[in-house]
């Protein structure tokens, strides 16, 4: 293996205090970073830098931790472009939509299936993003949603079981039959795949006891616990997650006072998801009360076709930080450490020694930039274990 240092590097987020200026970001300016093989084995002044195989001159650029996307729906088929185009033009958005997706997935070939995924990942990758969840939920039948979990898991390890998105439209009339599913059959066939199980806990999709259910029979099965929680109203998905020390519970967007110190007591990050809303014209979740109360927070995507047709972590980045009330600091955290922490991972989100070399140069002189100048393609190169990728 040879070895590379990156150096002049006109401001690098670490998300390490102790390498930089004790900042949660770890800033640390004229930097330099050596990275051997697949692992950061060096970070500091570009001036202390040990010699390398090979140098990179970044040129002033800024430098950050790649992307860590801990919430996306990529494995799936067709479009949803009348639905959106509806909805923009003054219907409101519900959880049924999602059925048009399911349809066109299960007709869909593998080939296709992983065609329309890898699509998407090459998007995000272009766009800083080096680690990234998917998750199953638009098959809903055992043999969909295993292939949609094999499909996935040959292209990361965060993969999550998501049989309970909604309640197709075959178990209409019969919700505990498609639970019992679920947690039975479907479960066996897609557990070997997966790293999480995941349940849309909300009005018109499964409520506080049907989701206790499938997590509870997911944990069982060795599957850690995450949850679409409280996104269209207020409801028990929050504090079902804190109970079950969830991963992460995702949207956050109506929260009671309770909620709120659930989480703030617990493990479980908040995973908020501002393309949602965007693209909804939802209530924006409110993340600085979150913030303000000691609660972990992560930026995703949720990059799906049907409410938040997104890959790019930098637009998350300028919602939250103009919508959401986060800071520009606070927000390059949430996407990169926070987005860590959602996953339950210490080897990405950081660029420190030891850690996973995921890294992003922008053409910009600072992490600011990527809310300062939205809407603008400011990622130069990205580094993803290791390897030079553009």
């Amino acid at each position: 293996m040879t070895t590379t240092a990156i150096t002049n590097i006109g401001s690098l987020v670490t998300n390490d205090p102790a390498l930089g200026d004790e900042s949660p970001l770890g800033l640390l300016r004229d930097a330099a970073i050596v990275i051997d093989g697949d692992r950061i084995a060096w970070v500091g002044p570009t001036a202390n830098a040990p010699a390398a195989d090979d140098t990179v001159d970044a040129g002033g650029r800024a430098g950050i931790p790649g992307f860590v996307d801990s919430h996306s729906h990529l494995v799936f088929a067709g479009d949803r472009t009348q639905e959106f185009n509806a909805r923009m033009s003054g219907r409101a958005y519900s959880a049924g939509g999602i059925r048009t997706t399911v349809a066109a997935t299960r007709a869909a070939t593998d080939e296709a299936l992983e065609a329309n995924l890898t699509h998407y990942l090459r998007e995000a990758l272009r766009q800083g993003t080096t680690t990234f969840e998917t998750k199953s939920g638009y098959g809903l039948t055992v043999e969909d949603e295993a292939r949609a979990l094999r499909i996935a898991a040959q292209h990361t390890d965060e993969v999550t079981y998501l049989g309970a998105h909604i309640v197709p439209p075959d178990y209409a009339d019969d919700p505990a039959g498609y639970v019992a599913l679920v947690t039975g059959e479907m479960l066996d066939a897609c557990a070997p795949y997966a790293r999480w199980v995941d349940v849309f806990c909300e009005k018109g999709a499964f409520d506080g006891d049907q989701a206790r259910a499938i997590l509870t029979a997911g944990k069982a099965k060795g599957l850690h616990p995450r949850v679409h929680a409280n996104q269209l109203s207020y409801g028990p998905g929050v504090q079902l997650a804190v109970e079950l020390d969830a991963a992460s519970a995702d949207h956050c967007t109506h929260l009671t006072q309770q909620d709120v110190d659930a989480l703030a007591g617990g493990a479980t990050v908040a995973t908020l998801l501002p393309g949602a809303e965007f693209s909804t014209r939802a209530e924006w979740p409110d993340a600085r009360r979150l913030l303000d109360a000691g609660v972990t927070v992560a930026l995703s995507t949720d990059c799906n076709p049907g409410s938040s047709f997104t890959s790019s972590v930098p637009f998350c980045i300028a919602l939250a930080v103009r919508d959401m009330k986060m800071t520009p600091d606070e927000a390059i955290w949430s996407a990169t450490a926070g987005g860590a922490a959602a996953l339950r991972r210490t080897d990405i989100g950081r660029i420190t020694p030891g850690a996973r070399a995921d890294l992003t140069l922008l053409d910009a002189p600072s992490h600011v930039h990527l809310a300062y100048r939205p809407g603008v393609p400011l990622v130069s190169d990205v580094w993803r274990q290791g390897k030079r990728c553009r």
